[in-house]
């Protein structure tokens, strides 16, 4: 007989059992077993909103091999995920498996490393209540929300819509900053920008005008610029004040999940999703030469910023050995997490300090090393000695004009000799001024205008919108990358060049839910059923009583907003077409059906006329001439075809171009992959050319 200790993931399992040895058996419930099926509400609304939870049609297979198991041994151990989701998934293990929920066989992993299993086994408990009712909570708020929303806004505004949650408010903000980018005036301004040369000296420095008579100056047309030149010409200027300082910059604290997804998407151009995605593997273990499988991180979802006494004093000895005793802080640096931080984990950082990121190369995808190295540094960094520089600030002075120069030297490199934290904007570049004193004659090697303009809020990228969301408290470690992920598939928002910005269809979608349902995307409401779901957590506030407190109120608005719409329909531009009707010659429109995008009039109902989309490439068939149209197979796949079709049989499953080949003058095509290229197809010419990104 064994014990039986049951995971999430297969390639944790595989970790875990090398650490537990034969006397366990580990398997995995591959994620959830149980939920709210699909196709129906699924929570009863009239009965304290009691869910109707069932086996998932996948996993039910793997249910019985799980009940086989536990027959066979002695005690079974629920090892999910240490967060909300993972004892959500032991509960309704115990349940499944018939286990006692009093019984002590909940047991969390940390991190998946000899040490981290042994002390996880060394203390189990029975499974938190508490964190399983926040997590039931969320996720009927999050169905309550999804199901009685979603078909309004899809009956509005186009078929097959989804309204979320937290979807809902993360897509307000980016539409609001695109309202603030397009009522942004710009007003124009000036600087007058110099470079000096010391007498004696030979290298020039820059300086900006900053003062006149003593007054901050502020210029606003190019008049006003030449005026300052001209009262400049041929003056002499000196430096009149010179001041020397010292700056420390500290290390920024161990990652979080929100900063690890931001400094990835800065620094690795990592979405989101590929960053938990990879994060998960490091954390799950990965097999290296002469240690086996480990995992290399701790767990990744997480808001703390607490890191064990163990931890640091592993760093502190790295440190010390690898850079000297002057690479360490006074004393050991403690970070301070938010305040509506949960604090279950300690911050995401490497298992074992001794493993380099060069050193296990060999051993990680291209993707794990970016990442891991990333996580590697950025907290052996924050355990490391504040970076000084030296600081000067001089003013240069001519008939009552004052120009400043800054510059600064770094003194001791402290924790920047390994990692610097990435930003949104450019930081200030190092720049060394030449020595300097009062009194000192300056000559000017040149000194120009500048014209400048205003510029709008930036748009958000994905760091930065994941900034904002936990700034304000919407959603949580676990829900940033779902979010994003969610509005950008459903075309709510689109990328471009690493910003984000709405598009028509989302931001009709926002602004009906600020007319109609201002409550669900108000940040501040959001931010305050998300403290609530921690209330929960807590043990402080009841589940079914913040369901009540949401569901009545939110009950009412849609009615009321159902009955205000009654025969309303919201029309967007990218929907509509100059195409008419051939039986009433009213305008035809973009419709969306079951399977895709049709035409149908727009005096529907008394018009029932309907037309297949038909997208042409405006390329002449090679055979008959007609236009070469995109199609389906019936399994949905991609193809090319004439549109002439059964008359005439071409298609091809690479797309045809209006390009003859410059060896045989036959039609070329272009095939899409790792390596897209442009090729011809006529028999023995062999013609390609690989397409440059």
């Amino acid at each position: 007989m064994s014990d039986l200790v049951i995971v999430e993931s297969p390639s944790k399992a595989h970790t875990i059992k090398k650490y537990l040895g034969s006397g366990y058996e580990v398997l995995a419930s591959k994620g959830h077993v149980r939920d709210l099926p699909a196709k129906r509400l699924s929570v009863d609304v009239k009965n304290d909103f009691e869910p109707k939870y069932e086996v998932m049609k996948d996993k039910e297979e793997l249910i019985k091999e799980l009940k086989a198991a536990v027959k066979k041994c002695d005690h079974v151990y629920l090892a999910t995920d240490p967060d909300r989701e993972g004892e959500a998934i032991s509960w309704h293990l115990a349940y499944i498996l018939k286990l006692p929920l009093d019984s002590k066989n909940r047991v969390e992993f940390n991190e998946i490393t000899k040490t981290g299993v042994e002390n996880g086994m060394a203390h189990p408990r029975s499974i938190d209540i508490d964190l399983v009712n926040a997590q039931q909570a969320r996720r009927i708020l999050d169905r309550l929300v999804g199901y009685k929303l979603s078909p309004f806004i899809s009956q509005k505004i186009r078929r097959g819509l989804s309204a979320g949650r937290v979807q809902s408010v993360a897509l307000r903000i980016i539409v609001d900053r695109e309202n603030e980018i397009r009522k942004f005036v710009p007003e124009e301004y000036w600087s007058v920008d110099a470079k000096f040369i010391p007498k004696g000296g030979r290298k020039a420095f820059p300086a900006s005008l900053a003062l006149h008579n003593g007054e901050k100056i502020k210029i606003s047309n190019e008049t006003e610029a030449k005026q300052i030149l001209d009262d400049l010409e041929n003056a002499d200027f000196s430096v009149t004040k010179v001041k020397h300082g010292t700056r420390k910059k500290q290390p920024a604290p161990p990652f979080i999940t929100s900063t690890l997804q931001q400094d990835a998407s800065r620094k690795l151009g990592f979405q989101s999703k590929r960053t938990m995605k990879v994060a998960q593997e490091l954390y799950e273990g990965v097999s290296i030469d002469g240690i086996g499988a480990t995992g290399l991180i701790t767990y990744m979802r997480t808001d703390s910023l607490r890191i064990s006494d163990d931890a640091k004093n592993e760093a502190k000895d790295y440190i010390g050995n690898r850079w000297g005793e002057k690479y360490l802080p006074k004393k050991p640096r403690v970070f301070k997490s938010r305040n509506n931080a949960q604090d279950g984990h300690e911050a995401i950082r490497p298992t074992m300090i001794n493993l380099e990121p060069d050193k296990i190369k060999s051993n990680l995808t291209s993707d794990q090393y970016k990442l891991y190295k990333l996580i590697w540094e950025r907290f052996l960094a924050s355990q490391m000695a504040e970076c000084v520089q030296k600081t000067t600030q001089a003013d240069i002075e001519a008939n009552g004009y004052t120009f400043k120069a800054r510059g600064y030297i770094v003194d001791f490199d402290g924790f920047t000799i390994l990692y610097v934290e990435g930003k949104d904007t450019d930081d200030e570049k190092a720049s060394q001024l030449p020595p300097l004193e009062e009194g000192l004659a300056v000559r000017v090697k040149e000194i120009l205008p500048n014209q400048h303009f205003t510029q709008p809020p930036a748009r958000y990228t994905e760091a930065s919108l994941i900034k904002a969301l936990e700034e304000n408290g919407i959603g949580r470690p676990s829900t940033y990358s779902a979010t994003i992920t969610t509005i950008v598939s459903r075309d709510y928002v689109r990328r471009q060049n690493k910003t984000l910005f709405p598009t028509e269809l989302g931001e009709a979608i926002t602004g009906l839910m600020k007319s109609k349902f201002p409550k669900i995307v108000n940040v501040k409401f959001t931010a305050q059923m998300e403290t609530e779901l921690d209330e929960v957590e807590n043990g402080k506030e009841e589940w079914v009583e913040l369901l009540h407190g949401f569901y009545g109120d939110f009950e009412d608005t849609l009615k009321k907003a159902k009955d205000e719409m009654k025969d309303q329909k919201i029309l967007l531009k990218e929907d509509q077409t100059d195409e008419v009707c051939p039986n009433c010659g009213k305008p035809m429109a973009y419709k969306y059906g079951r399977y895709g995008r049709f035409l149908a009039c727009s005096g529907y109902p008394e018009c029932k006329t309907v037309k297949k989309v038909i997208q042409k490439l405006g390329v002449d068939c090679p055979k008959c001439g007609g236009d070469i149209i995109v199609r389906k197979t019936k399994r949905g796949k991609l193809f090319y075809g004439c549109g002439n079709y059964p008359n005439c049989n071409f298609a091809s499953w690479s797309e045809p171009l209006n390009e003859k080949c410059p060896r045989c003058g036959e039609m070329l095509f272009k095939k899409d992959g790792k390596k897209p290229k442009i090729f011809c197809n006529a028999e023995g010419c062999g013609y390609e050319k690989e397409i440059e990104e």
